[in-house]
């Protein structure tokens, strides 16, 4: 059984990666209410490499161009030449944007990482985590002006946006739903906001995958390494349909069904709790 359970969060991870559900909740939710154990923080953080290797295969044109522009900046500075840049400024920018903007959540990562193992876990917490941010996200989808396009990120909007996402570390937040909320709040287009936050995640998601990978290929955690490799692969094909299909909703939608639903599953969990069918 527990190959079809890997395949169920593999399409579940990818499902609800980059949609601003928040993937965690959703792989301590589901099992929960199909009477499976909990797969884990790191059996959630390896499956996430799956989805991430999704956006980097996705935006891969605009990773190659960042990465370029950016490594011939450091080339243009040291050498102190004022010849015409080769590059784009905008692009090298974008590269610096996603270096800070990592920092924050790189930094607590590391500092909490126990917490976010256990403490964070609770169900009680990833309810109230669903609530309140499917309201701030309603929030700010509704009084973000919307008028400014990633060419005009600056680094003030970096760091703010890279704290944001840091605190989708306690589960049920969504890194993608922080980090979206915040770019609205200060007026980027839904759009922006969105590919904004899955180049962001990359670095972060990878790091924690990486580091989480010896924990979830040992054979004492859940699945063990076969079935969470099958996650993994599962999850990066549906998380990069998941990615084609959102980026082309943003273009005309709101954010308005993922605010009702993630509301929903958090008013269903606190159910789940107050009468004792799940334990926290």
């Amino acid at each position: 059984m527990e190959w079809f359970h890997a395949v169920v969060l593999g399409v579940l991870q990818g499902l609800t990666e980059f949609l601003p559900i928040s993937s965690s909740a959703h792989l301590r939710i589901y099992p929960e209410l199909f009477g499976w154990e909990d797969p884990g923080a790191a059996f959630t953080a390896v499956t996430q490499i799956g989805t991430e290797s999704a956006v980097i295969l996705y935006f891969a044109r605009d990773i190659g161009r960042i990465i370029s522009a950016w490594f011939r900046s450091l080339v243009s500075s040291s050498s102190g030449r004022r010849r015409r840049a080769t590059y784009d400024p905008q692009d090298a920018r974008m590269g610096w944007f996603v270096i800070i903007g990592t920092i924050p959540i790189g930094a607590l990562g590391y500092v909490l990482r126990d917490v976010i193992e256990d403490d964070f876990r609770s169900l009680w917490i990833i309810a109230t985590t669903l609530v309140v941010l499917g309201v701030i996200l309603g929030i700010a989808d509704r009084v973000g002006r919307k008028e400014r396009t990633a060419a005009d990120l600056t680094y003030k909007d970096a760091v703010l946006i890279g704290f944001a996402q840091a605190m989708a570390l306690i589960p049920g937040v969504s890194r993608s739903g922080a980090s979206i909320s915040m770019g609205l709040f200060l007026g980027l287009d839904r759009k922006a906001a969105a590919r904004f936050a899955f180049l962001l995640a990359i670095p972060a998601v990878l790091g924690s995958g990486i580091f989480e990978w010896p924990s979830a290929m040992d054979e004492g955690s859940v699945y063990g390494a076969g079935p969470t490799i099958l996650a993994t692969v599962v999850a990066f094909f549906v998380g990069f349909g998941v990615i084609a299909w959102l980026m082309s909703w943003l273009e005309k939608r709101s954010f308005a069904p993922f605010i009702v639903y993630r509301i929903a599953l958090g008013l269903f969990t606190f159910a789940m709790l107050a009468t004792g069918t799940w334990s926290a």
